[in-house]
């Protein structure tokens, strides 16, 4: 039988935990002096970087800058593809070719690919691993190979407030309207109204939302109560064991939603009570 020995006072363990933490922190020192902004763009020679936007290091492919232009405040999360022009070196003309409005949001791993014009919108949010592109492999010679065939383009457009879903497919010659959503895997093709939800291969609306009758079909949850401004800590505290006493008393999704909101409204000063609260 081996003696007992107490592992975690062995100098080696002590050693490789030093060494994590080592590691740990200079990677974080990487990734925050190779991100780009519009104050520190490296490499990248970017047509515009807004204020406030920031790819995060380590990015993907990146090429044809001078011809992509990026509102204020975008996020760029890591390997996230961003290419104008079908290769780099090209002389695209005098206008942009890609556009991220104000506030988008690119999720790691999403392909950006604008051999024709491509504008997001802004406040758009896309997952992790979306696929945006306006160039497409064209088969029509079935004697050559598809690869080798020139390609098809068509601009793409997608509109203000959308949410694109994790593994979304955006092909060429796609219009979006304001505030779509598009599920999570779909493919999407051709032109979707404004306050629609599409899903599926190719991507077919199931859900749409007009002034006169608000959603159709009719959404099975009710809306998500907001935190008011002026909720404090403890009330959230407060707010968290409500959410699991009244599902444990057998309480309907509905009712935990509305109780939720009672007390919210219950917790936050009105005027009235901020008036008072000022008087003392």
């Amino acid at each position: 039988m081996p003696k007992n020995r107490n592992t975690f006072s062995s100098p080696a363990v002590w050693w490789r935990r030093g060494l994590a933490r080592a590691v740990h922190r200079g990677w974080q020192w990487v990734q925050e002096a190779g991100a780009v902004t519009g104050d520190r763009p490296g490499r990248l020679s970017f047509r515009r970087i807004g204020a406030g936007t920031r790819l995060a290091f380590p990015q993907g492919t990146v090429f044809g800058e001078p011809w992509i232009e990026l509102g204020e405040h975008c996020i760029i999360a890591e390997q996230v593809t961003l290419t104008a022009g079908m290769m780099p070196g090209l002389d695209l003309g005098p206008d942009p070719i890609l556009t991220l409005g104000d506030g988008v949001v690119l999720g790691r791993g999403s392909h950006v690919i604008a051999d024709t014009r491509v504008t997001i919108g802004s406040d758009t949010y896309c997952g992790p691993y979306v696929y945006i592109t306006s160039t497409n492999h064209s088969y029509d010679d079935p004697h050559e190979p598809v690869g080798k065939q020139w390609p098809r383009t068509d601009p793409v457009s997608i509109g203000p407030g959308c949410w694109l879903g994790t593994g979304a497919v955006i092909l060429p010659g796609a219009r979006l309207g304001r505030n779509v959503v598009v599920a999570a895997g779909a493919v999407v093709r051709g032109e979707v109204p404004d306050h629609s939800v599409v899903a599926g291969a190719p991507a077919r609306v199931v859900r749409r939302w007009d002034e006169a009758g608000g959603w159709q079909p009719p959404l099975r949850t009710p809306a998500p109560v907001p935190i008011p401004e002026g909720v404090t800590p403890e009330q959230l505290r407060a707010l968290a064991e409500l959410e699991k006493e009244l599902p444990q008393a057998g309480a309907r999704p509905g009712t935990v939603v509305g109780e939720r909101g009672r007390r919210l409204e219950a917790a936050t000063p009105g005027p009235d009570r901020a008036q008072s609260s000022k008087g003392r």
